[in-house]
C-alpha cells in the first residue's frame, strides 16, 4: 500500500474549502492550488477562460493522460438591490434553496467584500406566523440581508455593491476525530485535494529517485466552469488519450457507493462512460488493496462529457469520494478520500 499524507489532504482541502469560488469567480481557489503546486515542485500555466494546468514529466514526453477536476462551488450572484437594502439573488449551480436558508455569505463588490446571510422573506415565525413555515423555500422568495447599517437602494450602492457581484456561501468546514468530514463545496473541492495528495506521494517518489518515476507524463487540468457545463471543454493536450475526472459519489438509497470507499461511475445522466476506462481502474483498485464501489448516477454530469462535447476523442473515466448531501452542507469520511489519492496515484503510474 503506498504511504499517502493523510494529514496533507485534510489541511489543503480545509484551506480549498475555505476559500470562495462561486463558478465564474474561482482566481482565489485558482491561486490557492497553484501555490501548493509550486511547493511540489511541478510546472504550471493558465488558460486564458482560468483553467489551471500543471505538468508531471514522465521517462517518455508525452502527456497522454490527462486527470481533471474542478474548483468551482456553486454559489449566487445579486439580482436586484431592493428598496429596503436587502438583495435579490439569482443562483449558481443547481441547489435546492431550503439547504442555503440562514446561510452566511459573502458578496464580493469589486471595492471590498461584504458579510451577510440568506432568509426567507418571511423569516420569523413571532412575526410571520404560519405563513413563515408554509412559505415556499425558492430563490424569489429568499433574500440576502447585508451585516451592515443600510435601509434603502441607495445606502446598497454607496458601499459599491450592485447587480452582477457575485456571493459564496460560507463552507463551515469541520474534520471530526473520528474521520468524518463535513463541509459545503467537498464537490469538488474534495477531488481537487485528492489530486493534490497524490501529486505530493510523486513528488516524493521524484525526489527519493532522483528524476522521472512516471513512465508517461500526466496533465492535471483543474477546471472553473464545471457546474457551468463547459469546465474541461479546451486545453487539453494533442495527444491525449485517456481522462481520468476526479469528481464525487453521490451515497443515497438504491446506490452502491458509500462515504468509506472510492466511487467508479459507471453510467451519468448523459452517457455510460469508458468501460476499458473502468476495467482499469476497477483492477487497479483490487491490485493495490483500495476499497471502491462501482455506481451510476442519474442526475450528474462531469467535466469528462463536456471533453466529449467539445469533440476530443478520449476515454473517459469518472471516480471520486463518496459525498453525502452532494450540493448541499456535504459529508464524506477521510477513508474515502484516501482511497480515491491512492487510485489516482496507481493511474498515474500506468501507461495508454
Amino acid at each position: 500500500m503506498n504511504n499517502m499524507d493523510e494529514k496533507y489532504l485534510l489541511e489543503v482541502l480545509g484551506g480549498l474549502c475555505n476559500t470562495p469560488s462561486p463558478t465564474g469567480f474561482t482566481d482565489q481557489a485558482m491561486t490557492f492550488v497553484e501555490k501548493e503546486l509550486e511547493k511540489l515542485g511541478i510546472p504550471t500555466a493558465r488558460a486564458k477562460k482560468g483553467s489551471l494546468m500543471a505538468f508531471v514529466d514522465g521517462k517518455t514526453p508525452c502527456y497522454k493522460k490527462v486527470i481533471a477536476a474542478h474548483t468551482d462551488t456553486l454559489g449566487a450572484m445579486v439580482r436586484s438591490i431592493k428598496s429596503d437594502g436587502k438583495l435579490g439573488i439569482t443562483a449558481l449551480g443547481g441547489y435546492m434553496a431550503s439547504s442555503v436558508e440562514c446561510e452566511n455569505v459573502v458578496v464580493h463588490s469589486d471595492k471590498k467584500d461584504y458579510s451577510g446571510a440568506l432568509y426567507t422573506t418571511k423569516p420569523s415565525v413571532h412575526v410571520h406566523g404560519s405563513e413563515a413555515k408554509s412559505l415556499e423555500r425558492n430563490l424569489d422568495n429568499m433574500e440576502l440581508v447585508l451585516d451592515e447599517k443600510v435601509k434603502d437602494e441607495d445606502g446598497v450602492k454607496a458601499l459599491g455593491i450592485r447587480v452582477g457581484d457575485f456571493v459564496s456561501f460560507e463552507s463551515r468546514f469541520r474534520a471530526t476525530e473520528n474521520g468524518f468530514v463535513k463541509s459545503r463545496h467537498l464537490d469538488d473541492k474534495g477531488g481537487v485535494s485528492v489530486i493534490l495528495a497524490a501529486l505530493k506521494k510523486v513528488a516524493e517518489d521524484m525526489k527519493e529517485a532522483g528524476g522521472a518515476v512516471l513512465e508517461e507524463g500526466v496533465q492535471i487540468l483543474i477546471t472553473g466552469h464545471e457546474e457551468m457545463g463547459y469546465g474541461a471543454s479546451s486545453n487539453l493536450p494533442e495527444e491525449a488519450v485517456e481522462m481520468l475526472c476526479v469528481d464525487m459519489g453521490t451515497p443515497g438509497p438504491d446506490q452502491e457507493t458509500d462515504e468509506y470507499t472510492v466511487s467508479i461511475c459507471a453510467k451519468d445522466s448523459g452517457m455510460p462512460y469508458d468501460l476499458q476506462m473502468r476495467r482499469k481502474l476497477i483492477h487497479l483498485c483490487e491490485e493495490n488493496e483500495i476499497e471502491y464501489r462501482i455506481d451510476t448516477y442519474n442526475f450528474y454530469n462531469s467535466d469528462g462529457k463536456a471533453s466529449l462535447a467539445a469533440g476530443y476523442d478520449l476515454r473517459v473515466g469518472l471516480i471520486g469520494p463518496g459525498i453525502f448531501a452532494s450540493h448541499s452542507y456535504e459529508r464524506t469520511h477521510k477513508d474515502s478520500l484516501m482511497h480515491s489519492a491512492r487510485l489516482v496515484y496507481e493511474y498515474m503510474k500506468t501507461t495508454v
